[in-house]
């Protein structure tokens, strides 16, 4: 089956969708199906305002049109809320032809975050945009919970994996700095509510993976924290191994991919009792959730690196692709392409 799935975050972006849909075509290839990508590189573009590591389609509608037309897919995906996603929902809408989406991203958080933009304005966009959506898709029962409760239709689960071979326990010799290391990783961006980690009293290092636009003035402003910037693979996975605790500020993430990575890693998570890790950890001996984030960090340090270890080999990508796969069933081949391909014959 080829598998079209459109999104408007892509590489060179370094993020938790970025990484899904990157591990997501890797399955679905595996397992025999064509998935096919239309990403941002593939038109021209604009840097998003206060993001300038995200670049925005130009008037992608010819293009759009013209992509589709030729990949000619069986059915359509489209993973994210942005140019890219409302062209390609147009385009399906005009067609009938049927598609699913995804809700990856508290966007309504997000903005009213960093703008007087109230989240329940932001809420009435996204379900005008996912209500033709034969199937969104969320990674947990919370987020599924939030979103019925306001309105949306049609949700479905769709979790997500680790790569326990790449993410695993190794030495902690990585890091030379005074112990315990806590360490943080993720965009560096007001959102994420960073600083509820750089201003912790303890414990005695702190590190920063990532990168994003408060980097600069927090870097300043906390001298005593190691940041080092954007780190992926083997990179990556030996930063996370080094760290005694990982810590995971963000009030507005719906999964956390990096919490599974972190855990993975034999690395215990404290965080804040919310969405993600409410649903990744839970009560599992893995770490602490607690609305004070330095008892948190107290707390998970006394957790066991096989619990944590064997905790994440409960999730894996093939379970996770399994669940996508299931999400599509109910669509036949797409008619539409196979008239057109029958009248330009």
């Amino acid at each position: 089956m080829r598998i079209l799935i459109v999104t408007d975050a892509w590489h060179p972006q370094v993020n938790g969708v970025v990484r899904t849909l990157t591990a997501l075509r890797r399955h679905l290839d595996a397992r025999g199906h064509e998935a096919v990508m239309i990403t941002p590189d593939q038109f021209n573009t604009v840097p998003c305002p206060t993001y300038p590591e995200i670049r925005l389609a130009l008037f992608p509608g010819r293009k759009m049109a013209r992509a589709i037309e030729s990949l000619r897919p069986c059915v359509v995906h489209i993973a994210t809320e942005g140019p890219l996603g409302f062209t390609a929902r147009r385009y399906c809408l005009r067609r009938d032809i049927p598609f699913t989406t995804a809700y990856h991203t508290k966007f309504p958080e997000y903005l009213e975050a960093r703008a007087p933009i109230p989240a329940t304005w932001t809420y009435r966009g996204l379900r005008w945009f996912h209500r033709p959506s034969s199937a969104v898709m969320v990674a947990t029962q919370t987020v599924e919970n939030e979103l019925v409760s306001r309105g949306f239709s049609n949700v479905r689960r769709w979790s997500r994996g680790v790569d326990t071979r790449m993410f695993r326990p190794r030495g902690k010799g990585f890091l030379d700095l005074p112990r315990p290391i806590a360490l943080t990783c993720g965009r560096v961006a007001v959102e994420k509510n960073i600083e509820a980690f750089l201003s912790l009293p303890e414990p005695k290092s702190k590190v920063v993976v990532g990168d994003g636009p408060q980097m600069d003035m927090l870097a300043k402003k906390y001298p005593e924290v190691k940041f080092v910037g954007v780190k992926q693979g083997e990179d990556l996975a030996r930063f996370y191994a080094a760290a005694d605790v990982f810590v995971f500020p963000s009030l507005t993430d719906t999964f956390g991919l990096v919490l599974l990575e972190a855990l993975a890693c034999g690395v215990p998570v404290a965080a804040y009792p919310v969405a993600g890790p409410r649903d990744v950890i839970g009560d599992a001996p893995v770490g602490c959730l607690h609305e004070d984030l330095a008892t948190a960090v107290r707390e998970a340090l006394k957790a066991s690196p096989e619990a944590c270890r064997a905790h994440a080999e409960k999730y894996s990508w093939a379970a996770s692709t399994a669940q996508f796969l299931d999400n599509l069933r109910p669509f036949p081949p797409a008619a539409y392409f196979a008239e057109q391909a029958a009248a330009a014959s």
